[in-house]
């Protein structure tokens, strides 16, 4: 069990997380069910914003990638632990502001922000927005000489770190969709234009580098990168970055190939990095900058898991086995798109010891719905609560209504009280949109 989570298997050999007994979460607010630990998020938030202040003299911010995992009570859960947040949609921006979070606070990042999100971004007042075109350079200027303002905007560059992580979320190397390339001189380039426009003002560069990534070297080198590439800037242009913000992707344990990290491993990414940073700005003769860090996958990801319960099982002697789930891709699309690895237990019996390998199996018409293959289990029977863990990020984000599925409802647990944070559908909700044309009634 993940140590920094309040997952434990109590008296009656049941999962618990948070205080609560899983099986009668289940059983209270039906399945398939996200489940979500409060204790968990805001530990992780501290740790980083404590690193912030304790190595850095404060002098940054801790930014919650609303990417991971969007709803008005993890907003809520950010503004209380005095974090910000970045965005990377319309909706994610309206989700927050909703939810009471300061504008100013916001960060809102994308490759091809339509104009109408803009508009929104700019009426709302968001403290600072990530360009990444000239286009957007342009539409962002406009709007904003029609409205008499000047915003703040950090521009995403790509320092060409390749981490050790999957192919599609790599995000800093040079034929990445995201950001300005600095070896070829295109980030240069687009500061030069961002710094000519009348109503943007620059504070600085945005990096990422990729996501699930575990040895540090990546991340320091990236910083090592984009100090230097501040200190280009400044000889070249006159202009020194005030703001930078290195992103984030520290790796999560899902299954027993990833390490466990704790707390005080967290903490280590970031005082490497601060470290880097320091040592560059002393190297390049620079102020030291406001830092900003994003660390969406790690901060939710493992304080979530899902809840499903078991249905059919099909044993293919010496072939495979399936134990079905009334879930499936379509609340949980990970492994269909990147064969990504979890553990699963049985929630209901999580003491007794495994004697098989099963695959999970999702009640989605598509051969390739699954959540889990050749994962150990004791033998399943139908009835059973099955839990997948480490399901807080990118679960709900990617969730649809395949097959005219209900997205699951989220609870939220702390000290064994668990709340709706996002309410269960109904067949009301999958047809509200709909529309019949006239012509088709007769």
């Amino acid at each position: 069990m993940n140590e920094r989570a309040t997952l434990r298997v109590n008296e009656k050999g049941h999962l618990e997380i948070g205080g609560a007994d899983c099986v009668e979460l289940a059983n209270r607010f039906s399945t398939p069910l996200y489940v979500y630990d409060e204790a968990h998020i805001r530990n992780m938030m501290r740790v980083f914003k404590n690193t912030i202040k304790e190595e850095y003299n404060g002098n940054g911010q801790v930014l919650y990638a609303s990417k991971a995992f969007s709803c008005e009570a993890v907003y809520a859960i950010a503004r209380s632990e005095k974090i910000g947040v970045d965005v990377v949609s319309g909706g994610e921006l309206y989700t927050a502001l909703k939810a009471g979070f300061p504008a100013e606070e916001i960060y809102f990042h994308g490759n091809n922000k339509l104009e109408r999100e803009l508009e929104f971004a700019l009426d709302g007042k968001v403290g600072t927005i990530v360009v990444d075109s000239y286009r957007e350079a342009d539409i962002l200027n406009e709007m904003c000489l029609t409205r008499g303002i000047k915003q703040n905007v950090l521009v995403r560059i790509n320092p060409g770190v390749e981490a050790h992580t999957h192919a599609y979320v790599q995000t800093a190397r040079t034929d990445s969709k995201f950001g300005f390339s600095v070896a070829d001189g295109a980030a240069k380039n687009v500061c030069e234009y961002v710094l000519a426009k009348s109503n943007l003002c620059l504070k600085g560069y945005h990096c990422h580098i990729g996501s699930q990534i575990f040895e540090k070297q990546s991340f320091v080198i990236a910083a090592e990168k984009v100090l230097d590439f501040s200190s280009t800037i400044k000889k070249e242009l006159g202009f020194e970055a005030s703001i930078i913000n290195l992103g984030g992707g520290f790796g999560v344990w899902y299954a027993d190939d990833d390490p466990k990290l704790k707390l005080n491993d967290y903490n280590d990414y970031l005082k490497a990095v601060i470290s880097a940073v320091k040592r560059k700005v002393k190297e390049n003769n620079l102020k030291e900058p406001y830092l900003l860090i994003e660390p969406g996958r790690s901060i939710i990801a493992e304080a979530g898991i899902t809840l499903y319960t078991v249905g059919a099982i099909k044993n293919i002697p010496g072939i495979k086995k399936y134990v079905a789930i009334d879930g499936g891709m379509f609340e949980s699309p990970r492994y269909a798109l990147y064969q990504s690895k979890y553990t699963v237990l049985l929630a209901n019996r999580a003491n007794e010891p495994c004697t098989e390998k099963v695959s999970i199996a999702g009640k989605c018409c598509e051969s390739g719905d699954l959540i889990a293959v050749d994962v150990p289990l004791p033998e399943a029977k139908s009835g059973d609560i099955l839990a997948v863990l480490t399901t807080g990020a990118y679960h709900y984000s990617m969730a649809s209504n395949y097959n005219r599925n209900f997205i699951p409802a989220a609870i939220l647990v702390n000290e064994g009280k668990a709340d709706y944070i996002l309410k269960p559908q109904t067949y009301e909700d999958l047809v509200r949109n709909d529309l019949i044309p006239e012509r088709l009634t007769k």
